[in-house]
């Protein structure tokens, strides 16, 4: 890492600290600008490196809001969050973060792999331009992912199970070490999902961190170590029953 500033906010990237937990909130409140309601209200995790975290939860939730927040992309009204030791946003370029699809605009006239490529951004310095590494990257990541072929085409003329592979493979491309993920796996084809999972596995087992919405219920004992619940923005106990795994409680009080 060549410690690259980052163009607009001109901040330096933070390594890691070597020991810390790859994510930590206490007491965390989310919310929008210009809403007197919190999204997420007092939610207290902590996440270990290497780890695998399911956000469960109905629409409404807060599962979006909080993967937003740890992204950098909401602020924080209340409490703290850490991601590897450092407030969110200085270890920039560990921290890859995938949408749900219907937050992106699939008209707007960019190619597969230019968008692909766009998740190499965050390591560039102002006004650098990608080198050679980061096309080999973007293309082994494609490669990967099953998108060499459709390369050069335009995003809205995907499906939609390969414009959600080309939004895994913009996040696998950052080479992040805590990826967030918005439900990657909502209404894609069979083929599509089986090639997310073993993506999935992958990056388990090179000890990435992984935090994902999801509904799917029945693969949480399988596919995660922990399960985390929302329920109206807050944190709440597993229902009856229920996966839960790994305590990944920061002596928080549950507030239902």
């Amino acid at each position: 890492m060549t410690n690259p500033l980052f163009p607009y906010g001109r901040r330096r990237h933070v390594d890691p600290l070597a020991t810390a937990d790859a994510l930590i909130a206490d007491d965390l409140t989310v919310g929008y600008p210009g809403s007197s309601r919190p999204a997420v209200t007092q939610v207290c995790l902590r996440v270990p490196t290497g780890t695998r975290v399911a956000l469960v939860g109905p629409n409404g939730a807060g599962k979006s809001s909080l993967l937003k927040a740890i992204a950098g992309l909401l602020p924080v009204s209340g409490g703290t969050l850490r991601t590897f030791g450092h407030a969110v946003g200085a270890c920039r370029c560990c921290v890859a973060y995938l949408p749900q699809r219907e937050e992106i605009d699939w008209r707007f006239p960019i190619s597969v792999e230019r968008l692909v490529l766009t998740g190499r951004y965050v390591h560039l310095g102002w006004l650098h331009w990608p080198k050679d590494r980061d096309y080999q990257i973007t293309r082994a990541v494609m490669q990967r992912l099953g998108l060499s072929a459709l390369a050069d085409r335009q995003i809205g003329r995907l499906s939609g199970g390969q414009q959600q592979r080309v939004l895994v493979a913009r996040a696998l491309a950052q080479g992040a070490d805590l990826l967030l993920l918005d439900e990657p796996l909502n209404a894609v084809d069979a083929n599509t999902r089986a090639a997310l999972h073993n993506v999935f596995q992958d990056l388990h087992q090179q000890g990435k961190t992984v935090l994902v919405a999801t509904h799917d219920l029945g693969r949480l004992a399988s596919e995660f170590d922990a399960a985390v619940y929302l329920s109206d923005g807050r944190q709440v106990p597993p229902p009856e029953g229920a996966f839960a795994g790994l305590s990944l409680g920061r002596e928080c009080a549950w507030t239902g």
